[in-house]
């Protein structure tokens, strides 16, 4: 198992303030004669391993643009992850692992990508394990890609997707719209220079200039579709018009099977698959973004049905886009304003509740998106009654009245289908004009929620809300701190009137990266996340996108969740909650802690929690600013 750090610190304790260091000493010196209180940490049942590290993990491929089939290097930028339970109880099931990255590749394929792999849960240690298979198609090892080359013409910007909750069912989404065959060869794609954000270097290819132009697809002529849905079979579209489509694939045989081209072409993020097996929700990343659903004819069967845009002023909320015409579903968007469809502000991932049927939408947010919405409002869209609300509050008419509306942290938004409304389950924030000084960072702050699931801990519902950081101004990061550290939370979906303070931080990822693709494995014990495209000089394997699982949430109980009740008192009291590891304090205050030999360790500035999920076992000892001191057990 490789060490990583679960129940990452708060934001405050990221980067230590010198102020706060200036007030304890480097060495502990207790009073002749003083004797602190112990308090006992139990062990964290949380732990984590590394499944999947792309630029390294190799991927077996099939025989692609004539090349035969082998095995190479698997592609990055982990995004969407999908489960696939195994029926037959011969392991786990299939995970499904997304490459936002696109590039040219002889053997994996052009464009974005897929992997694929079988886990399995070794009874004794609790660890997954990949299992090693053999496909169809005569591929054998741990770790496939997924043929997009040889089934559906290619795929690109292979983001969020759909993991139903029905049958295991997995859709990979195509997003970065794409608006030429110029445009689908990303020229504006960051090169792999100053270690940040950047692509890794392709095998045998270290020149910066040639990865530049290695993006997109080699093939740009016009393409004819293969289908078995009504109206495109034997469509011929330009090539760009193949992408941006929500793509199923069988993880089990690592390859594509349609592109749902009666969805409509979209810059998709997410989606969910309702319990009846008919309603799809889907997730669309622009400003402004539709909300659109597909309903089946015959529950399972998503060759025919309808398609609609909601529309949240209209007696009947939802309206009907001729998913029959080509022309419609390849022009979706300007046919979802031509009716007058509600406008939002990216929204990405969806997820939903089996216990309640809600759906949950992330709504990201863009610092200043008046004028992206001016030309779809001329066209017939309406805005979404918060953001007119938001309007109102900033001293505008309308988001569109100049380039002033703002919104850097973006919330969480609830489609109830048995209202058929949509609400703010969480707003982002807590908004800052100018970002605060770390030693004043507040001790919990929701920026830019991208991925989302819902989970069950404990028998309860809880969301799962990733992060991923627009910008780090405005308060997304503390003054001077330019790393985006994008962190996860778990809402409580039974408490009402949610708001920043009833989020649980349960982690964060390397430098520089985005974290992405929560799901929980169906036996409820393990949480799966990736890291996506961190910074190139962290240690291995934190230099390369990576799936990682979290183990133990089915050892979590709700009380341990929550924040313990602190009496009234003025002494330095703590407590453990064993569970993520963090330590609470009694009030708001500076604290440094020491090791057993007296050696200051870390210091926290103005928190009320701090986290001890790095720190090896042992004794450890907390002083405040007023010189009182806790012994803190560490087992």
């Amino acid at each position: 198992m490789k060490n990583f750090f679960t129940a990452l610190v708060v934001c405050s304790a990221l980067v230590t303030s010198l102020h706060a260091q200036s007030i304890f000493g480097t060495e502990l010196e207790l009073p002749e004669g003083y004797t602190p209180s112990t308090v006992l940490m139990p062990p964290s049942p949380l732990d984590l391993q590394v499944l999947f590290i792309g630029g390294h993990d190799l991927v077996q491929t099939t025989a692609t643009y004539g090349n035969p089939a082998g095995q190479t290097i698997a592609k990055e930028w982990h995004d969407f992850i999908g489960f696939t339970p195994d029926e037959t109880g011969e392991s786990l099931g299939w995970v499904s692992v997304n490459h936002e990255m696109i590039y040219r590749d002889d053997r994996i394929g052009d464009g974005g990508g897929m992997t694929v792999f079988r886990v399995t849960r070794d009874p004794i240690t609790g660890l997954l394990e990949v299992v090693n298979q053999e496909l169809e198609d005569g591929r054998k090892g741990e770790f496939f890609n997924v043929d997009f080359a040889n089934t559906v013409g290619e795929t690109g910007m292979n983001c969020g997707g759909i993991s139903s909750v029905v049958d295991g069912r997995i859709w990979t989404a195509e997003e970065w719209f794409r608006t030429s065959n110029a445009s689908v060869n990303g020229s504006s794609t960051r090169p792999n220079v100053d270690g940040i954000g950047s692509l890794p270097t392709l095998p045998e290819d270290n020149d910066i200039g040639s990865i530049r132009f290695n993006q997109g697809v080699r093939d740009t002529s016009a393409y004819t579709i293969s289908s078995d849905i009504t109206g495109f079979n034997g469509l011929e579209v330009a090539k760009y018009e193949n992408f941006n489509w929500m793509v199923e694939i069988d993880p089990r045989q690592a390859i594509a099977i349609r592109k749902q081209y009666n969805w409509g072409r979209q810059g998709f993020e997410g989606g969910s698959i309702a319990l009846d097996n008919k309603t799809v929700y889907l997730g669309v990343d622009a400003t402004p973004a539709p909300w659109v659903k597909f309903v089946a004819d015959t529950p399972g069967d998503f060759t025919s049905g309808k398609t609609y845009v909601y529309k949240h002023d209209s007696d009947a909320k939802w309206i009907e886009i001729d998913n029959g015409n080509p022309l419609k579903m390849l022009n979706f968007a300007d046919e979802a304003w031509a009716v007058g469809a509600t406008m939002y502000n990216r929204i990405e991932w969806t997820a939903i509740d089996p216990a309640s049927g809600k759906i949950y939408m992330t709504e990201t947010g863009r610092d200043t998106p008046g004028s992206n919405w001016r030309d779809e409002v001329e066209e017939g869209g309406v805005y979404a009654p918060h953001h007119l609300t938001r309007a109102t509050e900033q001293g505008l008419s309308e988001p569109d009245e100049d380039d002033t509306y703002w919104d850097y942290y973006g919330r969480v938004l609830v489609y109830d289908p048995a209202t058929e409304e949509i609400s703010v389950q969480i707003e982002g924030g807590p908004y800052f004009e100018n970002s605060p000084a770390e030693a004043d960072y507040p001790n919990k702050h929701l920026s830019n929620p991208d991925g989302i699931n819902v989970i069950r801990i404990d028998g309860q519902s809880f969301l799962l809300i990733q992060e991923d950081l627009n910008g780090t101004s405005f308060g997304r990061m503390p003054e001077g701190i330019g790393n985006r550290t994008c962190e996860v939370f778990l809402l409580n979906l039974a408490l009402e009137g949610t708001t920043i303070d009833d989020l649980i931080r349960i982690t964060a990822v390397p430098a520089g990266a985005e974290v992405t693709g929560g799901i929980m494995t169906p036996d409820g014990k393990s949480l799966l996340l990736n890291s996506q495209h961190p910074v190139n000089l962290n240690p291995f394997p934190f230099n390369h996108s990576l799936t990682f699982a979290i183990h133990g949430f089915d050892e979590i109980t709700v009380n341990n969740l929550d924040t313990p009740d602190m009496p009234e008192t003025s002494e330095f009291t703590i407590y453990p909650n064993p569970t993520t590891r963090l330590v609470y304090l009694n009030e708001m205050m500076d604290v440094a802690l020491y090791n057993a030999s007296g050696q200051r360790v870390r210091v926290f500035r103005n928190v009320n929690q701090i986290d001890v999920s790095q720190l090896p076992a042992g004794a450890y000892f907390l002083q405040n600013d007023a010189g009182a001191v806790q012994e803190l057990i560490i087992q």
